[in-house]
Formats: C-alpha cells, sequence, structure tokens
C-alpha cells in the first residue's frame, strides 16, 4: 500500500491517542479505587455483623440486669414488710418464724446486689466493646465514602478525556488516508496498529530486527507502507529511525 510519509506520520499520533483512549475508558470501568472500595465493603458487612452480635450481648446483659433489679426490688418490699410485721407482732413464735425470714431475704438481696455488680461491670464491658465496634464500623464507612466520592471524580474525569481523546483523535485521523486508517484500525483490533521504528527496533512490540529484515526495510521506500515481521504492525519510519540511507522513492 502507498502512503506518504507525513500520513504515516500521523498514524503514531492516533496510535498515541488510541493507547491514551484505552487507558481512560479502563479508569472510567475500573478506577483505581474501586478495589479497595469493594474490600471495604466486605470488611463493612464483617464488622457490621459483630456489631450486632455485640449489641445482642449488651441488650441480653441489660435485660438480666432489669430482671436482678426487679428481684431486688421484691426482696426489699417482702423485707419491708416483715419487718413491719415483726415490730408489730407480739407473738415468740412469729416473731422466730418473721427473724429467719428476713435472715433469708438479706441472704437472697446480699446474692443479688453481687449479681447485679456483676452484671453491672459485664454491661459496661459489653458497652465499650460496642463502641468499639461501631468505631471500626463509622471509620471502614468514611473511607468507603471517601474513596468512592474519588472514584466518582476519576470517572467523570476520565469521561471528559474521553470525550476529548474522540474529538482529536478524529481530527488526526482526517490526515490519514482512509485505505490506510482502514488498514491501520484492523491491525490495531488486535495488537500494536502502528509504531514507530527507532534504531533496529519496533516500537510495538520491542524486537529487535533482524539483519534480513533490516536490509528490506532499507529498501522499502518512504511511501510504501512496511510491517513489522514480528508482530505485523505499521512500521512509521523517520530521521530517528537509524536505517543508515533514504529509503528509494
Amino acid at each position: 500500500m502507498k502512503a506518504s510519509p507525513a500520513e504515516q506520520r500521523h498514524l503514531l499520533d492516533v496510535a498515541d491517542l488510541d493507547r491514551r483512549r484505552a487507558q481512560a475508558e479502563a479508569t472510567r470501568k475500573n478506577p483505581p479505587q474501586a478495589t479497595r472500595v469493594q474490600e471495604l465493603i466486605a470488611q463493612r458487612t464483617a464488622q457490621g455483623r459483630e456489631l450486632a452480635a455485640r449489641a445482642g450481648v449488651r441488650d441480653d446483659l441489660r435485660a438480666e440486669l432489669t430482671r436482678v433489679e426487679g428481684d431486688v426490688a421484691v426482696v426489699e418490699a417482702r423485707r419491708a414488710r416483715d419487718a413491719e410485721r415483726l415490730a408489730a407482732t407480739s407473738s415468740p413464735k412469729d416473731a422466730q418464724g418473721l427473724e429467719r425470714e428476713l435472715a433469708s431475704l438479706d441472704r437472697r438481696r446480699s446474692d443479688l446486689e453481687d449479681a447485679q455488680l456483676d452484671l453491672m461491670e459485664r454491661l459496661e464491658q459489653a458497652e465499650a466493646a460496642l463502641a468499639e465496634q461501631q468505631a471500626l464500623l463509622d471509620e471502614t464507612t468514611s473511607e468507603g465514602q471517601r474513596l468512592s466520592a474519588e472514584a466518582k471524580q476519576v470517572v467523570a474525569s476520565a469521561t471528559a478525556e474521553l470525550e476529548t481523546i474522540a474529538r482529536d483523535r478524529a481530527a488526526v485521523a482526517g490526515k490519514v488516508g482512509a485505505e490506510l486508517l482502514a488498514l491501520y484500525d484492523r491491525l490495531a483490533a488486535r495488537g500494536p496498529g502502528a509504531a514507530l521504528f527507532t534504531r533496529g527496533m519496533c516500537g510495538g512490540c520491542h524486537m529487535v530486527l533482524a539483519g534480513s529484515d533490516l536490509a528490506t526495510l532499507r529498501a522499502t521506500p518512504e511511501d510504501q507502507v512496511a510491517f513489522c515481521p514480528e508482530c505485523g504492525c505499521i512500521l512509521v519510519r523517520t530521521a530517528e529511525s537509524g536505517l543508515g540511507t533514504e529509503s528509494a522513492s
């Protein structure tokens, strides 16, 4: 295929824009924050389960403490009633029975107060553990929200960049003949479409050409499209190519 050296050089600009477009599209679809955000979602789910478990422990202790406090109130009411009856009775037998019951109630109240103190300590620990877990969950949520906001900005920036690249590519592609551009597009669909040939190396696959391939390339006219024998991309030759002599026209 024939194409002027200028047209071929424009392919390098098209290829660069395509490379930038691919990068921007990859960023738009998968911003750098996405992996961490997914990790945080899983982490937040696990932390939420732990928070619920700790809240359950706290609620159970609260319920148990309420029950014990109720038992204490019942014991104290019974003791007050028995103390009144003891003060009012004139029967030694009744007095002995009431004294025994008061002693039993005192022991029961002491046991309940010990249990109450133990429950209060455990409840305090459970509330501290719950607060600690809530702080972890809040921290994870905050980081997730921050990264999600950053990801949205990155996606918006990549989307805007894609629009700019599309306009720039259309402008540059307009300087390339339709046949050459179609050839480039076919090649670019499966690999490097075009690359600069520099110092014996293909810029597409970064392979150094063998001596015979260099000789063939050196003998190829400047207005004849040349291809890399390794990757098949269009080799764009410039003064930087280092072919030693200019290709024959």
